[in-house]
């Protein structure tokens, strides 16, 4: 099932550019992101709350709080930095080189989580890397 819902994922980020570099026009990046927050905001929660899964709130552990603090502080310092880049850079330009995360995730997997790492991944993340290099030059 994880399968499908990476599929539907990559199509959405697909679109998501698609629809930022249509919006972002005589506008910043930060407005763009924070508009963007908004919405992801009220639907994350309708979700939460649609689901009833507002009650697993209570089983939340410190821990858990500090690193999906952390996360969201990530996650929005790379939306700042994708808007900034969608301002001035082409789509077919910046989202492949924002896709770059994947072969850095598949890194910090590695080297962090201490996930184990096949032929088939390494060469997925080394295309990945190439790809970006030939797009940057």
């Amino acid at each position: 099932m994880w399968k499908y819902y990476a599929l539907l994922s990559a199509f959405f980020a697909a679109l998501t550019a698609i629809l930022a570099k249509m919006g972002i026009k005589g506008i910043s990046g930060n407005i763009a992101t924070a508009i963007r927050t908004i919405v992801i905001l009220f639907v994350a929660w309708g979700i939460v709350l649609a689901t009833g899964e507002i009650k697993a709130l209570k089983t939340l552990t410190k821990n858990n709080l500090l690193f999906l603090i952390l996360s969201g502080i990530a996650t929005g310092l790379s939306w700042i930095f994708y808007f900034k880049a969608l301002e001035t850079g082409d789509v077919s330009k910046v989202a492949p080189i924002d896709k770059l995360s994947v072969a850095i995730a598949i890194g910090l997997a590695f080297l962090i989580l201490k996930e184990p790492v096949d032929i088939k991944t390494i060469t997925g993340a080394g295309l990945i890397v190439a790809g970006t290099l030939v797009l940057i030059w």
